[in-house]
């Protein structure tokens, strides 16, 4: 389905972006590794009677979530004198406001006006110009690239090879922290616009055994419909607890081919499968992450996910309101 013409993409041209390559994931992974430190692997507990699944705690990134890889190395890749101008759900808007810290650069983030409390509060506390536009992401990311202009370089949270290639640092630590695994080994992450997964997709393509499964939300499977389609299309998008999962992808997007190439296998859960899984890392491998965070834990959890060999499950982010948490820890689904 084309895009309507009240849908605002429709005002939107598509943008010139060209594929990350393998050398600019080596790029990123010096630009990352020089301001963050990896982030931990919990092996869980082994003989245990729960799933047998390793975690990959990105949720502990100074923002809550692995967005701050790819948001480093974009900025240090634009050029001296260019203002950064993003749209986000909120994770990608943390991460290019510490970079922008970081970096001594200086940024705009655009989110929806109904955006996570808990991330809008967490950019203000960074002190980033903040901008909340609109009902959703869609016509957040619309206003943000209308802002574009001389000086002024939009940064996607998802199509841009150095975000992409960002994010591929992940796999970089995984090499060093699961080195006796990395011959048979599942890799599990989410997917909303599809960043993540196009990074790893492409650092597991240099690996021999690596396998990588993306997740989507049921509500949002706009990558999905893309790939299905042979190019982009708009898809439903329904509310959803895992927020940073949710919306449609700009037009022209390079992560619908790359995960296309690079990954493996692509399944969608419930917001069911997702509250399961957020009791799941409270309870039993002590760890908070908000709906997007996880779902590669739901795909797991609801035996939706093939593997070999040892497998993976990414925490992507930590960042969910206390009553919102609250609220889920105390539902009594099953």
């Amino acid at each position: 389905m084309l895009p309507s013409a009240s849908d605002p993409r429709r005002q939107v041209a598509p943008r010139a972006v060209v594929e990350p390559a393998l050398t600019d994931l080596e790029r990123a992974w010096r630009t990352v590794h020089a301001h963050l430190r990896p982030t931990p692997v919990d092996f869980g507990t082994p003989g245990g009677s729960g799933p047998d699944f390793l975690l990959k705690l990105e949720s502990l990134q100074p923002t809550g979530s692995f967005k701050v890889r790819g948001a480093l190395s974009a900025l240090s890749a634009i050029e001296e004198g260019s203002r950064i101008v993003t749209a986000s759900a909120g994770n990608h808007g943390l991460g290019v406001a510490y970079a922008a810290r970081a970096l001594g650069r200086p940024a705009t983030v655009v989110v929806a006006e109904n955006a996570s409390p808990a991330k809008v509060s967490l950019l203000r506390r960074f002190g980033v110009d903040l901008v909340q536009v609109g009902t959703s992401y869609d016509e957040a990311e619309a206003h943000a690239l209308g802002l574009v202009g001389r000086g002024v370089h939009y940064l996607s949270s998802y199509n841009d090879p150095h975000v992409i290639a960002g994010q591929a640092t992940i796999g970089f630590e995984l090499d060093d922290q699961l080195t006796e695994y990395l011959g048979e080994l599942t890799v599990v992450c989410g997917i909303g616009g599809g960043g993540l997964a196009s990074g790893l997709g492409l650092w597991a393509s240099a690996r021999s055994g690596v396998r990588i499964v993306g997740v989507e939300a049921e509500v949002s499977t706009a990558v999905s419909a893309a790939i299905a389609a042979g190019g982009q299309v708009t898809a439903e998008i329904g509310d959803s607890l895992a927020d940073g999962m949710v919306g449609n992808i700009e037009p022209g997007s390079v992560t619908p081919a790359l995960i296309s190439r690079y990954v493996d296998d692509l399944v969608t859960v419930s917001e069911a499968e997702i509250r399961a899984a957020i009791r799941y890392l409270a309870a039993e491998r002590g760890c908070v992450s908000e709906g997007a965070g996880a779902a590669a834990t739901a795909a797991l959890l609801a035996g939706k996910v093939g593997s070999r060999g040892p497998v993976v499950a990414l925490v992507s982010g930590r960042n969910i309101t206390l009553p919102a948490l609250a609220t889920v820890l105390r539902s009594a689904e099953a």
